[in-house]
Order: C-alpha cells, then structure tokens, then sequence
C-alpha cells in the first residue's frame, strides 16, 4: 500500500467539516474540508500537499463503517459489510482510496453505541495510537496534532482485517482473542 510523503489525518464526528474548516491557514498543515474540494479528489489533495500534515474528513471506510454499524443495529441486511469491504479494498488496489495515518475522533462519547465500538474498538483494535480521540473544536484538534503518538500502520496488507469485520461483534470489538492453548 503507498503512502504519501505528509502525514495524512481524518477528522470525523459529527461536526468534522467544522472542525477541519477552523484548522486552515495553520503552519505545516493542509486542511481542506470535504465540501470544499470541487472536482479535486482526496488521492490529488494529498499527492499535491507540500505540508507535513493533510487533515480532512473523508474517510475512505465511511461506507464500512456505516455498513458495519447498520448491520449490527439491525438496520442493514446480512451481506452489506462483505460488500462494502470488497468495495474499499478495490478502491485501496486501484490507488483511488487511502487509509490515513489516524484518525481524530470528535467528541467519542456523543456517539450512538455502535459507532462508538467502530472507532474505538474495531479501529482502535487494529491499531490503537491511529485513532485519536477528541473534543469537537479545532483547539483540540491542534494540539492533537503536535503531539501525534507512534506505533504501529494499519493491518497490511488489509484484506484479511477487513474481511474479518463481519465477524467483529460490537461489545468485543478491540478485545483480545480467546487464549490458545
């Protein structure tokens, strides 16, 4: 999987497209909120970004986590998360999606139960400093983004982390295994 020069964030929650608007114009970073892209795509946005950090809020798993949670909440039919994972994973092959350096979580607490176990137990599981959480005000965000913690990329290749996403319970989502013996 390529990975741009810039350390790319995504800032997602409720007031996202806010919160990256009230980042721009600051030093070192490239913020551009989702409404303001016109014809340009992320993949374009990031290549082309001369800053150490683009922040912006299009996720390229929205449509797993959404298939995901409408899943579990009963809201989606068996079928939808397989679906939208083969759909990403052809996006991530093709060049046309790209899974950021973390994620900033707004205000995780706010959240419906079952999207709050997507981000901070399926994200967070696959790999725990990638996903940050965050008060909902670009303050916080700023100060997230001067002290960014190191670990572990991304499950890679992905394929078989998201293909195992149907089988993630909301409740065990981030938990260890059953112990082998």
């Amino acid at each position: 999987m390529r990975r741009p020069n810039s350390t790319v964030v995504i800032v997602a929650g409720t007031d996202a497209e806010k919160v990256v608007a009230g980042l721009a114009g600051l030093a070192n970073v490239r913020a551009v909120a989702s409404s303001r892209w016109a014809d340009a795509s992320v993949d374009r946005l990031v290549a082309g970004a001369n800053a150490p950090y683009v922040v912006h809020d299009a996720d390229p798993l929205a449509g797993v986590a959404s298939a995901w949670t409408g899943f579990f909440d009963g809201e989606r039919p068996p079928g939808t998360v397989e679906v939208a994972v083969e759909a990403v994973l052809a996006a991530l092959r093709d060049g046309e999606a790209l899974l950021p350096d973390y994620y900033v979580v707004l205000d995780p607490d706010s959240l419906p139960g079952t999207l709050k176990h997507w981000w901070l137990g399926v994200l967070a599981g696959a790999s725990p400093s990638r996903v940050v959480p965050s008060p909902a005000s670009a303050a916080a965000v700023r100060d997230i983004l001067s002290r960014l913690p190191s670990g572990r990329w991304w499950p890679d290749p992905p394929e078989p982390w998201l293909r195992g996403l149907s089988r993630v319970v909301p409740d065990r989502a981030g938990l260890p295994g059953p112990a082998t013996t």
